[in-house]
């Protein structure tokens, strides 16, 4: 009686390390996802905005001058954004910061303790 318990007892030990693992894997893979939406909204925020500036009629002047832009709409389920500041002082110096979120409204806000944000920064 005494060694099935025990037998049991270890078993029991072994299968819930096991679920703890696949639990811990599961938060690790979904994170990753979110991340990934996150930088690929700061990444998109940053293209958008060059491709802005380095066009005919850029809008980003006078210079000097600072503009912000929202982008909505974006990661693999339409719920990533980016927020873009465009910062140009004496020519040719432009800094472009551009965070992106994997979970924002239409403001590029949110209160989600979930929320994962990624910055890239572009100097030129």
């Amino acid at each position: 009686m005494l060694f099935a318990i025990t037998i049991s007892s270890i078993l029991l030990a072994i299968s819930l390390g096991v679920a703890n693992i696949a639990l811990k894997e599961v938060k690790f893979g979904t994170s990753a996802k979110d991340a990934n939406n996150a930088f690929f909204a700061a990444d998109t925020g940053i293209e958008y905005v060059l491709f802005k500036d380095k066009s005919p009629s850029s809008i980003y002047t006078p210079v000097p001058g600072t503009w912000n832009e929202i982008i909505t709409g974006l990661g693999s389920s339409g719920q990533s954004c980016a927020k873009v500041t465009i910062e140009k002082t004496a020519e040719p110096a432009t800094t472009i910061v551009s965070k992106g979120y994997n979970i924002g409204d239409g403001s590029c806000n949110s209160s989600n303790p979930d929320r994962i944000e990624r910055e890239i920064v572009s100097n030129y």
